[in-house]
């Protein structure tokens, strides 16, 4: 069944048709690592996990290739090395392990390849040089500024104009700004600054020019789809496009797609109305008889509860409703755990309501409509049937994935998955772990994480060093 998609960029659903169907390619803006994720931030990462799923599904697996960028170099992680009296690679090491760790827990995929700003200077010089040979960026005491003037199409993504941009958005009105509008790629360094060299002085980049270069880099010039949170469509989306287009002389992205706002309590999230969770928060809560593992789960249902462009109102009402969701379905699933899945059994109500925008509300209904034929069907052939049907549909969806005696028992530490490593093979990895990071292979170290993840063992660095636990 063909794919259909909301295209941010054109206002209207379209047919999907990849470039290329053996390797279908889409980046998401990833995190800023200067703290813990919060439940905004998860939406985008459960939202485009599905995506993952879904058409790793249709074309298969090894021709997805799926990007999610860290952003290690910025204000705001400066900022807070400042206030913290911590270096930075201490603070974006540390925050890029919680983040892999928190959406881990919210039972998201790792991305293909996950490439980092600071991996990535030299395409973003290159990049900056082609724009001011093309006329479309200039160098200025230091910076490199593009000209939004230069670029007739700027504002086709938010369909802003210039005065709009000027109006409306925060703009640094500087000297060296031919005008007002134009915004930055490249800005000086000082020396407690981390820092570059380039042909216009010792700087470091902006961030609309890191996801830029990063895209062309592992998808190209052209890719399929870019997603991200709806916040970022202007100004971050909006001037990748005019960085991408006028480098390359191309398109840049075929389909945007952007995820709604998250609510809590019918109020946009704040701190100063206390309404502000972290995942981690939402994990380790305290007096809370539902285990870490559990929570994720239920916050990963209640973040696919909404349709993923309309705004979604997260409460803890919410969460145990997702999780006594998950209870009947793990009761459905353990009561057929005499049956062997019929695992050619697909769900295509399921996968179709998928295909039509991500509907994950439909999806859900499907996946329980499922569920309640198979909790009352005695025929063993149906039963085949229909539990591969649900494991199928709940493997698109990212729920289920628990052994369902475990999940009833709520003690994770007998799954298989936990034991299979025992204590002295995980305190071996773990110093591979701390070797690589000191040798700044952040490649190997994240495989490592990732891997014992990936077996129920949760790691947590801090200023004594690395400590594990069993997921529970």
């Amino acid at each position: 069944m063909p794919l259909r998609f909301y295209n941010t960029l054109t206002r209207k659903k379209e047919e999907f048709e990849p470039l290329d169907e053996t390797r279908v390619r889409f980046y998401v803006c990833g995190p800023t690592v200067y703290d813990f994720a919060h439940i905004g931030n998860a939406r985008p990462v459960v939202v485009f996990d599905v995506l993952f799923r879904l058409l790793r599904a249709v074309y298969g697996e090894d021709h997805v290739v799926y990007a999610r960028n860290i952003t290690d170099v910025e204000d705001k992680i400066i900022n807070r090395a400042l206030e913290s009296g911590r270096t930075i690679d201490e603070i974006t090491a540390e925050t890029t392990e919680a983040f892999h760790q928190d959406m881990a827990a919210l039972g998201a995929l790792p991305p293909t390849v996950e490439p980092r700003a600071t991996d990535h200077i030299g395409e973003m010089i290159s990049m900056m040089e082609k724009l001011i040979e093309k006329g479309y960026a200039y160098a200025a005491e230091g910076h490199v500024l593009f000209s939004v003037a230069s670029d007739p199409n700027y504002g086709c993504l938010s369909r802003h104009n210039r005065d709009d941009i000027i109006a409306g958005a925060r703009v640094e009105v500087a000297p060296y700004k031919k005008d007002p509008a134009d915004f930055v790629l490249w800005k000086p360094s000082t020396e407690d600054q981390p820092g570059w060299d380039s042909p216009w002085g010792r700087g470091r980049p902006g961030w609309h020019i890191e996801c830029s270069a990063m895209g062309a880099k592992h998808l190209g010039e052209t890719f399929d789809i870019h997603g991200g949170g709806q916040d970022l469509i202007f100004p971050h989306h909006e001037n990748e496009i005019a960085q991408s287009t006028c480098a390359h002389g191309k398109d840049f992205v075929r389909t945007w797609m952007h995820n709604g706002y998250v609510l809590v309590n019918g109020e946009k999230m704040s701190k100063s109305l206390g309404n502000f969770f972290t995942v981690r928060e939402l994990l380790e809560e305290e007096n809370s008889e539902i285990g870490p593992w559990k929570r994720g789960e239920a916050m990963r249902l209640t973040l696919l509860s909404a349709h993923y462009r309309q705004p979604l109102d997260f409460t803890r009402e919410n969460l145990a409703q997702s999780r006594a969701q998950l209870d009947g379905l793990y009761r459905v699933l353990e009561a057929a755990g005499d049956v062997e899945a019929d695992e050619d059994s697909c769900a295509e109500t399921v996968l179709a309501a998928l295909s039509d925008d991500l509907n994950t509300p439909k999806a859900l209904s499907e996946l329980h409509e499922i569920a309640g034929r198979l909790g009352k069907t005695q025929d063993g052939a149906e039963r085949a049937k229909l539990k591969g049907q649900l494991m199928n549909a709940a493997g698109l969806l990212g729920l289920l994935q628990q052994d369902p005696a475990i999940w009833r028992s709520g003690d994770p530490a007998k799954s298989a998955l936990s034991q299979d490593l025992q204590d002295s093979e995980i305190e071996k990895l773990i110093e591979a772990r701390k070797a690589a990071r000191t040798a700044r292979d952040f490649t190997e170290a994240d495989r490592i994480r990732d891997e014992l993840s990936a077996k129920g063992i949760l790691l947590e660095d801090g200023p004594g060093g690395t400590t594990w636990r069993r997921a529970g």
